[in-house]
């Protein structure tokens, strides 16, 4: 396949990755398997992938301010615990072989489409009285999203389902919150997860930044939408997002 057409194919699996990381979780099921069939190694394609997931944050950052909704400084708290668990989670999976690699990708795949379809969670339909914020929730919440981290960090893939699902157990926030707070706890953690892989040098930069254009407007375009369509809407893009993903991975591997 031509080096031009790999680059093509890249930005339309960038924008639905982009849209789908946003409003629900588990676009990298999308952009990881593209690359290793487009030519790139599993860990190659892992650190690539954090350039697009790097920017896509930011814009999906600006969209959700751009409406107004960003929950800070709990946001914060919550990327630093999972900032510093992200560095172990990039270390393992560097140090980890291609084939194994790839069992490990199937394996949580599908425990997290299963983790998601069978999610007893019920989520805050918008009514800010019953969010928590208290101490034991903010410390509860400090301490799950080091363990996230190390998870984002080792692979990325289906993250968002286990952001999504803490902050609604914990905290009873709205989707719509969660989802504000879920584009900057990735984005920093983010910055830990692709240092590591640029020292070791596992990112192909060309099919980095292609991706990540399409992020970009993916994670805009679903962040300012989510907004305006709130939790009904990004409950049924979630459910068609986990049947595709689970389909998706019964046939790919």
């Amino acid at each position: 396949m031509e080096e031009y057409v790999k680059l093509l194919i890249l930005i339309p699996v960038g924008i639905a990755a982009g849209f789908i990381n946003t409003v629900a979780g588990g676009g990298s099921l999308l952009s990881l398997p593209t690359m290793i069939f487009l030519g790139l190694p599993p860990n190659i394609a892992n650190g690539t992938n954090r350039v697009a997931i790097f920017l896509q944050n930011i814009s999906g950052i600006a969209g959700f301010r751009s409406k107004g909704i960003f929950i800070f400084p709990y946001s914060l708290w919550l990327g630093l615990a999972a900032l510093a668990g992200a560095i172990a989670g990039a270390r393992i999976s560097i140090d980890l072989d291609p084939k194994t690699f790839n069992h490990i990708i199937a394996i949580i795949m599908v425990a997290v489409v299963l983790l998601i379809v069978f999610n007893p969670i019920k989520h805050n339909n918008g009514n800010p009285a019953s969010e928590d914020f208290s101490l034991k929730a903010r410390i509860t919440g400090v301490i799950t999203f080091f363990f996230v981290g190390i998870y984002g960090g080792f692979i990325q893939a289906g993250v968002g389902f286990l952001i999504m699902g803490s902050l609604s157990y914990i905290n009873k926030l709205s989707l719509v919150k969660v989802n504000s707070i879920k584009v900057f706890v990735v984005f920093t953690y983010t910055i830990a997860a692709l240092l590591v892989f640029i020292i070791e040098d596992q990112i192909n930069w060309l099919f980095g930044l292609i991706l990540a254009s399409g992020n970009m407007t993916g994670a805009w375009i679903a962040s300012r939408w989510s907004v305006d369509k709130g939790d009904k809407w990004i409950k049924r893009i979630l459910l068609v997002v986990v049947i595709a993903m689970a389909i998706r991975l019964w046939f790919y591997y």
